[in-house]
């Protein structure tokens, strides 16, 4: 096949994008560098509008290619939130269709990418099992399997020569710097002469919000705000409030000493992470692959901390489900904001149709191209965020819906007056067009992805719930200054 001529490739990357024919050769296909954050909200970049928290390389990041602002999880079936989200964002489809704890049965993204000439490599959290990894990556250091871990003593294996996984052994690093050294290591030592795909899944922010002093006490010394939503208790059970690890990380009710010094540490670990990043992006760029290499930043789901009196990520919430998606590279515009609804599964179809790799059959995202392009102002209407059987929710582009199935409660909020959902609206006689549209479009959705949760159609005031005072029990991966911190103690020991 004839090599491209500069004039062609110049053509189709002021089309807004390169065509299926540019890539027609491996070789002229660029690399791919994918950066994903767990547990990262999608409010806590400065470039968003935060200014609480440093984020300058992901400034950057923003300011080079597209920022997907209504981009969301598809719920989950799990409370390890991270486990389907992972499993989404891989097979490109919803969790009710697949095996999200193994994968098995599903062409996963970087076995297509790998099978259309991609070199594929991955570092860093997979939850997923082990033999998706094994089949997705060519190449893989300091592999963490499983869902968390204290960030100083990161359980890790490796791939062998031999393509079989090493023996578990402990990281010598923090968790973010870890998976940063594997990933820049691949740089180094890459063969320019075929594209990669290089897949750098970080552990944070993720719990235990330990990061390093020096990047916590800057916080610490100007504590972030408390979120506009915050409420010392969620006043009824949505299900998750007393068996879920999350919602224990602190006491009932939350105070706003405890909230802002969570948020302090959890800002640390995003700038932590942050620098991290940095580090990589300088290495793409020592290494002459920055101009021919797509980035991809993500996370897998949200957090609540502190907003509606949660922690976690259980929850269908703005704050727990919508998360950062940024894409810069060659023929990507840049710093461009776009608001149409987005999903993490649309990621693989994305690649996909930008690459001219033949998809898998069965996918159910969409591809974001036409959306940078300009071709299309949406390619849905509405979002579906079901969660386990207990939560569903549906949006619109002012209006979502929250229904609670084991105990027949109803929310309704009016995004563009109140985008922190403060205010329940379903009992008001003038609003009851806009549930009756919204319970239908939620049966529409549950028709199309297979959901038979059976949702409540009017709406049964919950009984109110006080935590006060439960008793709680750390995990055994929280460090001992946090156990003794949030757990021990009755008030706030001197930092």
């Amino acid at each position: 096949m004839q090599t491209i001529s500069r004039r062609r490739m110049l053509a189709s990357l002021a089309g807004g994008g390169f065509s299926r024919q540019a890539f027609g050769q491996t070789s002229n296909r660029p690399n791919i560098l994918f950066l994903f954050a767990d547990d990262q909200r999608a409010d806590t970049i400065a470039a968003y509008g935060n200014s609480h928290v440093r984020t300058p390389n992901l400034d950057r990041l923003s300011a080079s290619g597209v920022n997907f602002r209504n981009n969301y999880i598809l719920g989950g079936n799990s409370g390890a939130v991270c486990m389907p989200s992972r499993a989404m964002l891989m097979s490109g489809k919803t969790w009710f269709h697949i095996d999200t704890k193994t994968l098995q049965g599903e062409r996963l993204m970087p076995e297509a990418l790998g099978a259309a000439g991609y070199a594929t490599f991955g570092t860093g959290k997979w939850h997923n099992g082990t033999d998706s990894w094994l089949r997705s990556f060519q190449k893989g250091k300091t592999v963490m399997f499983g869902g968390m871990s204290n960030h100083s003593k990161v359980p890790v294996r490796d791939l062998g020569p031999d393509g079989k996984l090493t023996p578990q052994r402990t990281g010598e690093k923090f968790s973010s710097e870890l998976f940063a050294d594997s990933a820049i290591e691949f740089l180094d030592q890459h063969d320019k002469r075929k594209p990669f795909f290089a897949y750098v899944a970080f552990t944070a922010p993720h719990d235990p919000r330990m990061p390093p002093l020096a990047f916590r006490e800057p916080y610490y010394r100007d504590l972030p705000p408390l979120p506009p939503n915050f409420l010392p208790q969620l006043p009824f059970d949505n299900g998750m409030m007393r068996g879920g690890r999350d919602e224990n990380l602190a006491a009932w009710p939350r105070t706003e000493a405890v909230i802002r010094d969570q948020l302090a540490e959890y800002y640390g670990m995003i700038t932590h992470l942050d620098g991290q990043i940095g580090r990589i992006l300088e290495t793409l760029k020592r290494t002459g692959q920055a101009d021919n290499t797509i980035i991809i930043y993500a996370a897998d789901n949200g957090l609540a901390l502190g907003s509606h009196g949660l922690l976690g990520k259980q929850n269908v919430f703005e704050h727990s489900m919508r998360v950062p998606l940024m894409i810069s590279g060659p023929g990507i515009p840049r710093g461009r904001s776009i608001t149409a609804f987005t999903y993490l599964l649309d990621v693989f179809p994305t690649l996909c149709d930008y690459l001219g790799v033949e998809p898998p059959s069965g996918l159910e995202g969409e591809s974001l191209r036409p959306l940078w392009e300009g071709r299309r102002a949406g390619i849905r209407d509405s979002v579906f965020l079901p969660f386990l059987d207990i939560q569903r929710a549906v949006r619109d582009d002012r209006w979502k819906l929250i229904a609670y199935p084991k105990i027949g409660h109803l929310q309704l909020f009016d995004l563009k007056n109140d985008p922190y959902e403060k205010t329940n609206l379903i009992g008001r006689p003038e609003n009851a067009p806009h549930a009756a549209r919204l319970l239908a479009l939620m049966k529409q959705w549950q028709a199309k992805v297979g959901d038979t949760v059976e949702v409540p159609t009017v709406d049964h005031p919950p009984e109110k719930v006080d935590l006060t005072g439960r008793p709680r029990t750390p995990d055994q991966w929280q460090p001992e200054w946090i156990v003794k911190k949030y757990f021990e103690s009755t008030a706030l020991p001197p930092r």
